[in-house]
């Protein structure tokens, strides 16, 4: 009985995340498309990669680890960089537009969560699956966000620091046939849980902070941090 319960729950947050984790890659590779797109690099659109359609955007084993891990990634968007005017500082900001955008929809939905808190019916079913969603929007989009961040290929901070420190592109090179399954275990073996489960926390703590200061919530909304 306790099992079938477990599994219910599982399934459960499963239908809460999917929609959700759909919406932040959308967003993240669209950030990442529209910046170099804005920086004269036509490559996104004509890739089809400056679209809301979030199943352009997927990738298998990046949405699967989202889904389970509460961390993951998605297929990259291909950019030019011989557009740029200036390559370093063109890379940097396209590689930062994607964990941008997923902090600000985190943002958005902690606010329009706070709302729904302040001011909705406790007794409304809708009210209590919008809720629900909007916890697990901040929740993805803060993991999606960080776990792009981590200098790995082919995460986004992987090109930061390429660009910041040039001789790491050769370690990069090398393990380039690997890095999908680096993660992979990286995740599932959990050593990168800890890390990043505080900065998870840590991020999400003060977006809540800024929403609880903003609509003078009380205390009791949301639950804790879900990272730590």
């Amino acid at each position: 009985m306790l099992r079938s319960s477990y599994y219910l729950q599982q399934l459960r947050d499963i239908l809460y995340i999917a929609p959700v984790v759909l919406i932040a890659i959308m967003g993240h590779e669209f950030a990442h498309g529209w910046v170099s797109d804005r920086l004269g690099d036509p490559t996104p659109r004509m890739d089809g990669r400056l679209t809301l359609n979030p199943l352009k955007h997927l990738d298998p084993f990046g949405t699967l680890c989202l889904i389970f891990f509460r961390m993951g990634w998605a297929k990259p968007v291909r950019i030019n960089t011989r557009y740029y005017k200036n390559r370093k500082s063109g890379i940097i900001m396209v590689s930062l537009a994607g964990p941008f955008m997923n902090f600000i929809l985190a943002f958005l939905s902690l606010l329009l969560y706070g709302l729904l808190g302040k001011y909705g019916s406790a007794d409304s079913v809708s009210v209590t699956v919008f809720i629900r969603l909007l916890y697990y929007s901040a929740v993805m989009n803060i993991g999606l966000g960080v776990f792009n961040l981590i200098p790995i290929p082919p995460l986004d901070g992987s090109n930061v620091l390429a660009e910041l420190w040039p001789g790491v592109s050769v370690f990069y090179q090398r393990i380039r046939p690997y890095r999908t399954w680096i993660l992979v275990i990286l995740l599932a073996s959990g050593a990168l849980s800890r890390p990043l489960g505080t900065a998870n926390a840590h991020i999400f703590n003060t977006l809540w902070g800024f929403v609880k200061l903003l609509l003078n919530l009380t205390p009791h909304i949301p639950q804790t941090s879900p990272f730590i």
